[in-house]
């Protein structure tokens, strides 16, 4: 599995300066050389011998020696203090500071994180969070516009595959905060790859998820299977071997239910992240669509349509899955409650992606990742506030409170937390992917809204599959799909 390739963001620190010493506050304390040697005063002894002032002078000098090593020892200790142990770039919090961190969410509501947001007030009583669910259209474009004017939220929540799309925003973790050691104990692999570059980590993940099998069990049973595929190739229990014991058609050829989603992209969600499984199974490389590799995993993906297991007269696969036509998709696990909230009595199980050849496994990353404005006046707070949401106590609170308005709550980020889930009806494949580090991030991710990146990538995808099922050969249509794409992925500078 190959990493999202990452930019260089420039970190910008802010050392503390020196305190001016004023040097007339410090002479104010000692005797003036010309009250030391100069004319005696009138009422001043004349017989005094001539060694005494002598002797005054010598206390002068000394003083005076003692003073500029006591300045220049200050100067020097200020500057070595600084080598040996140099300032973070992000200021140390103010205790007593009243701060306000304004938190730009998505997805959910306040109520999810009021809880947790109420504890953290209570042991920072100068710290207010104001958690606001934004809009996901133009979210990310209204995030940098308002950042560059000084108007932007001091946290927001990104999408993992938009780091290169935030250079100018966001901000890099402090290792004040959480060391990259601390970072790689507590964080899955993926979130690893995904949010480091260089030496520095860029966000603190309060998730994890990515595509995984949904299949309908019921549809299993009917054609005589226990179990879902576990691999794409030809070993008894395949991928194409289930879609033909599960597609069913009427007598004019017509498709009554099909096997899985995949060969169009017109009425296939996640299309994008689909190729990209396939491509990646198959060794090609997303940077080269020109490939030998890359043109077999296209053909795979279409030879689904081409071999009469799914077609464009198939509704929206999420709405075909819904409707019972169709017995596997590959989603995301949040797909899962959409389709539960309209068809509560459908009995969905989920799986890992099958398997490619010698047992090699890949599937999509798809989650979201909590930043900190790099404008932000506080970001050494909004970072502080963020650790404590990764903490198991918030996470575990986060989970209660979303399972109590919606289907099941977040699949937990950190990697010792994952046997909580192992007996969860959804999320352990998920987590299970996490923890064989299978995830790979690729920026063709359906439904980011981002506007930019993943939006443009899979729309060149789009194309490619559209123009081959009208007999575009398959090289051709990537060959033009990757001529696209290398232009996008210049203008995001990611080599």
């Amino acid at each position: 599995m190959d990493d999202t390739e990452k930019n260089d963001i420039n970190q910008q620190s802010s050392p503390s300066e020196p305190k001016n010493i004023k040097t007339e506050e410090v002479s104010a304390e000692i005797e003036r050389p010309e009250e030391i040697s100069g004319s005696i005063p009138p009422d001043f002894p004349t017989d005094v011998p001539i060694y005494q002032e002598s002797n005054n002078k010598g206390m002068f000098i000394g003083g005076a020696i003692l003073f500029f090593i006591v300045v220049f020892g200050l100067i020097y200790w200020f500057f070595l203090r600084n080598i040996i142990n140099p300032p973070t770039s992000t200021p140390a919090p103010t205790s007593n500071e009243n701060v306000t961190l304004t938190y730009w969410g998505l997805w959910d509501e306040a109520e999810i994180f009021q809880p947790v947001i109420e504890s953290y007030q209570k042991e920072h009583p100068n710290i207010t969070v104001k958690y606001e669910k934004m809009s996901p259209d133009q979210y990310r474009e209204r995030l940098i516009a308002r950042s560059q004017t000084g108007n932007g939220p001091d946290i927001f929540r990104f999408h993992n595959t938009w780091l290169p799309e935030l250079q100018e925003v966001i901000s890099p973790l402090p290792v004040d905060v959480m060391t990259v050691e601390e970072f790689n104990t507590t964080f899955y692999p993926i979130h690893q790859k995904d949010l480091k570059i260089q030496d520095q980590y860029y966000g603190i993940p309060l998730m994890i998820d990515g595509m995984v099998l949904v299949y309908n069990e019921d549809i299993l049973k009917r054609a005589g299977l226990i179990n879902p595929p576990t691999t794409w190739v030809s070993e008894g229990n395949d991928v194409f071997s289930a879609i033909k014991q599960f597609t069913v058609k009427d007598t004019n050829g017509t498709i009554i239910t099909a096997g899985m989603a995949i060969g169009t992209a017109t009425n296939v969600e996640h299309f994008g992240e689909i190729f990209g499984i396939l491509l990646l199974l198959n060794g090609g490389d997303f940077k080269d669509l020109t490939t030998p590799e890359a043109a077999e995993a296209l053909e795979l993906y279409r030879k689904f349509s081409e071999d009469g297991y799914w077609d464009e007269t198939m509704p929206m696969s999420t709405t075909a899955f819904i409707q019972g036509k169709v017995a596997m998709i590959m989603a995301p696990s949040w797909q899962i409650i959409d389709i539960k909230s309209q068809a509560p009595e459908l009995n969905i199980k989920v799986a890992p992606i099958p398997q490619g050849l010698d047992g090699a496994a890949v599937s999509i990353a798809s989650y979201w990742v909590e930043g900190v404005n790099k404008q932000s006046p506080h970001q050494a707070e909004a970072w502080e506030f963020l650790k404590y949401l990764s903490e198991k106590e918030q996470l575990l609170k986060m989970h209660e409170t979303q399972s109590k308005v919606r289907l099941f709550g977040i699949a937990y980020p950190r990697q010792d937390m994952g046997d909580l889930l192992n007996d969860h009806p959804y999320l352990k494949p998920v987590i299970s992917q996490a923890k064989d580090d299978v995830y790979v991030s690729l920026p063709l991710t359906s439904r980011t809204y981002d506007g930019g990146l993943n939006d443009e990538i899979v729309k060149y995808i789009e194309d490619a599959i559209t123009s081959s099922s009208k007999g575009t050969d398959y090289s051709s249509a990537l060959t033009t799909a990757g001529q696209g794409i290398n232009v996008v992925l210049e203008r995001f500078k990611i080599e």
